[in-house]
């Protein structure tokens, strides 16, 4: 199988807290159920969804967690019905795989991604947040916990404090990276959330020595000179090249998560090289990676923060319509609704000492009424990069740095 080129790190918390958190660390999962066509048809979707966003922010940095976005759309797909699940299906690039494979790959793929490295923070979690007194269908219900080890609660939307109680779910599953999804008053005709929220925190398996972290330029993508710490070293590095790129790997804690940077060639403009991958080019750049002696790799420390961001467009460009029109088949969750929004925002730290990463989906629900030279790799310039589990070669984060100082 081959990996994709995507820093979409869908960090999932799944741990004992006061807000509902549950525990999977001591399940059991099979690998071999993680099914090859799911995993494909996820890294697929992270380009797709991320062409789309870098399309409404081409002058902009993006980050994403695709996993989050699949995770939370996947959990509302077992209740869509009709031309409904047919669009969701293509737009999730599930198209011709049987339901119960697909939830048998995320039941597994959930439980390794939560115990991939002892070394390596990855935390998933999964709700869903019912307006008390709504008919839920309760095989709809039963399968996201079984599923998504979902947590589920019904509360009064009409108090001010369920959005405080689902914020402070959202808060703590992200370790206090994002804190606020929800606006309170919640609108009369919402009647449920599906909300996925993933952590991660990784040291470098060989850090940056700060002591050679230097003052430098970051070029951005508006051609303007930008101030920067820039993290240096020379050592021997994950280093690939092409026709049209260089790229370096950095791994985390034992190495099962990575850290990916791609840097387009001199003259490609960062967004004309995002619009042409695909997970072809993706592989493509994984495989020409290999160990390289004394690489000399300038990253610049960095923080992002996108969102929340409105999804609808984006997802309706994929293909998905049906699911927010008023007339949406989710009879499977209960008759009557579709997805009104949904939301996103993921956050990035990245230093000498390693990353921090978290992403929040919400899915909201609403009741339808209407060599001879030394090799190098500066990246004082666009570029993208994205954070993947190798094993099973899941994108967690993906997200394009086009200008520091927003």
């Amino acid at each position: 199988m081959k990996k994709i080129i995507s820093i979409i790190v869908c960090l999932a918390v799944i741990s004992i807290t006061v807000t509902g958190c549950q525990s999977i660390f001591s399940q059991q999962y099979d690998i071999k159920e993680i099914n090859n066509k799911v995993i494909e048809g996820n890294t697929q979707f992270a380009f797709d969804i991320f062409k789309q966003l870098n399309n409404e922010d081409e002058d902009k940095s993006v980050f994403i967690s695709p996993l989050s976005i699949s995770t939370a759309l996947s959990m509302t797909y077992q209740g869509a019905g009709g031309n409904t699940k047919d669009e969701m299906a293509k737009a999730l690039n599930y198209k011709d795989i049987d339901l119960q494979v697909i939830n048998d790959a995320y039941k597994n793929h959930l439980i390794y991604l939560n115990q991939v490295d002892n070394k390596v923070e990855l935390k998933i979690n999964n709700s869903i947040w019912m307006k008390e007194g709504k008919d839920i269908n309760e095989d709809f219900l039963s399968v996201n916990k079984e599923i998504f080890n979902a947590y589920v609660e019904a509360l009064d939307f009409s108090n001010d404090e369920a959005a405080e109680k689902i914020n402070n779910w959202i808060d703590d599953a992200t370790n206090g990276k994002i804190s606020k999804m929800i606006n309170s008053p919640i609108p009369p005709q919402v009647i449920m959330y599906l909300i996925n929220a993933i952590y991660f925190k990784g040291e470098w398996a060989e850090e940056f020595d700060e002591k050679n972290t230097f003052n430098g330029e970051f070029y951005a993508g508006d051609g303007s000179s930008q101030n920067v710490k820039m993290m240096n070293k020379k050592d021997e590095v994950e280093y690939g090249q092409g026709t049209d790129f260089k790229a370096v790997r950095l791994p985390y804690g034992n190495g099962k998560t990575a850290m990916y940077c791609v840097l387009p060639q001199d003259g490609t403009n960062i967004n004309d090289f995002i619009e042409n991958m695909d997970l072809q080019k993706w592989n493509e750049i994984k495989d020409s990676i290999q160990k390289r002696d004394d690489v000399i790799l300038q990253i610049p420390r960095f923080k992002l923060e996108y969102g929340v961001k409105n999804l609808n467009e984006s997802l309706i460009a994929l293909g998905m319509n049906d699911a927010f029109d008023v007339n949406a088949d989710f009879s499977g969750i209960t008759d009557g609704v579709h997805i009104s929004r949904v939301l996103h925002k993921a956050v990035i730290e990245v230093n000498e000492q390693g990353t921090e990463a978290a992403g929040v989906t919400v899915v909201e629900i609403t009741e339808s009424a209407q060599i001879e030279d030394p090799l190098e790799f500066i990246a004082d310039k666009p570029f993208l990069f994205m954070i993947e589990e190798n094993e099973t070669e899941t994108i967690l984060f993906m997200g394009k740095l086009y200008n520091i100082q927003e």
